[in-house]
């Protein structure tokens, strides 16, 4: 038989390449695709869920944001520029601590809208801290003065002691820390970071203190009148003298009101007024224009930006305002 050359119509050689030609193309495919499908299930994983933490008002907000960073979720219950001592809780509320893992408060009393909304939420799991731990409260230190039968509006007895503590830098520093121990007993994994988080804080704090130290102890005989009873603990830190509060109604005021507040405010032959931004009451302006006072505005930090920096600008404007009215 003469051999041609020419391979048979059938092509057995054929038929023994291609497989081998298939196979070589399936396992190239099959190895080039191996790193894109373990990416691929990479990115499907989950990332770990954050701890989400509820604070009732501004202040609260401001000093657990700073701890917490960017490891956790931080909410607030008490829109800023909401009267957190009236404060009536919305379904909203409810739902939020029910999923939260954390709950910071002030404390002393001040958020009495808290205990039924907590309740309410059924929430077991819910870790509470208390912001004011360890810190001794003050009575009133000055008389208050009310200047109407009717004190619906401003009338806000504190049963604990006064609230208003983080409006004194030390205070506040200690809520931060307080703040700092309980997420990290609460969320162990982030500790160096609450930890680096408030140490940065509180390094600020100490800064701001002594900025009021070093300025105020230039005027020692300084005495003021306010209309809310926001600032014994200011006044005591920086023997300041809040001789007196000064309840005045809002509205429909009465001429004994007026001659009240005026024969009050006489009495005390004080060297500054202050009243709060917001607070439009013509009263107060007619009263200093008549003691030739000057009335100024201080800021108890209910109201601003969510920014934690936001609590040294208020402080800062307010030393400027105390300065200029104890000068």
């Amino acid at each position: 038989m003469v051999r041609t050359g020419i391979e048979p119509k059938n092509g057995r050689r054929r038929s023994g390449i291609l497989p081998l030609i298939a196979l070589l193309i399936l396992s190239s495919f099959g190895c080039n695709q191996s790193p894109t499908d373990k990416k691929a299930v990479s990115q499907e994983q989950p990332s770990a869920k954050k701890t989400k933490i509820v604070t009732t008002f501004l202040p609260i907000y401001w000093f657990t944001k700073a701890v917490a960073g960017d490891v956790a979720e931080v909410e607030i219950l008490v829109p800023p520029g909401t009267e957190v001592h009236e404060y009536q809780a919305k379904p909203e509320n409810v739902k939020a601590i029910a999923t939260a893992n954390i709950l910071v408060k002030n404390g002393l009393g001040l958020e009495g809208f808290l205990e039924e909304t907590v309740k309410n939420a059924q929430n077991p799991k819910l870790i509470e801290i208390d912001t004011s731990k360890g810190i001794k409260p003050v009575e009133a230190i000055s008389p208050v003065v009310k200047t109407s039968k009717e004190e619906k509006d401003h009338n806000h007895e504190h049963t604990s002691g006064n609230p208003h503590i983080w409006l004194d830098p030390v205070m506040a520093k200690q809520q931060v820390i307080n703040i700092r121990d309980g997420l990290i007993a609460a969320d162990p994994q982030n500790k160096a970071t609450y930890e680096a988080n408030s140490a940065a804080y509180i390094q600020k704090l100490d800064q701001l203190n002594s900025e009021f130290q070093q300025t105020l102890q230039k005027y020692p005989n300084c005495t003021f009148v306010t209309f809310h009873d926001a600032y014994p603990y200011l006044a005591q830190r920086y023997k300041l003298k809040q001789v007196a509060v000064v309840e005045i109604p809002e509205d429909q005021l009465s001429p004994t009101d007026v001659q009240n507040a005026v024969n009050a405010v006489k009495k005390y032959q004080v060297k500054a007024l202050f009243t709060e931004p917001g607070t439009d009451n013509k009263l107060l302006k007619s009263l200093s224009q008549d003691l030739k006072l000057n009335l100024q505005t201080l800021d108890s930090l209910e109201n601003g930006e969510t920014d934690p920096q936001h609590y040294f600008q208020g402080m800062k404007a307010n030393l400027q305002t105390l300065e200029a009215a104890c000068k």
